[in-house]
């Protein structure tokens, strides 16, 4: 293994674990750490390993986006309950250091449909459901992560 392949193998492992903890960008991580190993190669299997890679992490933007933002509009949440959450969420990362930023999104989630809503039950449920579509939205930006590292690791193997 080359020393750009492990520099862009942790690349890689960074932008996976940027996805699980938002603070980092994981999927532009990802692809840079694929294209750290395939531009200087020059040849057919970096550029169609950078390719599928390219298309495979877009793919997965989109459907991060498109899928739970329906079981959402389904559900009646609106997009001023998540913009609560994110702020509370960005607020809690600086007072409570990487948990900070799950709680404080959670009570900004709740507390935005605790405003909305007649009762804290009622709140509650659909805050579980924004979080629920959130939840959703990471494991497909993941699954995508983890197809890009396959392709990765295929062309490793084949070049």
């Amino acid at each position: 293994m080359t020393g750009l392949a492990v520099i862009a193998g942790l690349m890689i492992a960074v932008g996976l674990a940027g996805i699980v903890l938002p603070v980092l960008p994981g999927p532009v991580l990802i692809v840079g750490g694929v294209a750290v190993w395939a531009v200087p190669r020059g040849d057919a299997v970096g550029w169609w390993v950078l390719g599928i890679t390219v298309l495979v992490t877009v793919a997965g933007q989109v459907a991060k986006y498109l899928l739970p933002g329906r079981r959402l509009k389904a559900s009646g949440v609106p997009t001023r309950t998540l913009f609560a959450g994110l702020v509370l969420g960005a607020v809690g990362f600086f007072v409570v250091p990487v948990v900070g930023l799950f709680l404080g999104f959670v009570l900004g989630v709740w507390l935005a449909e605790l405003v909305r809503l007649p009762d804290a039950a009622t709140a509650w449920r659909s805050a579980r459901e924004a979080l629920t579509a959130v939840g959703w939205s990471i494991l497909i930006e993941l699954a995508a992560g983890l197809v890009a590292v396959a392709v990765w690791i295929g062309g490793l193997v084949v070049g």
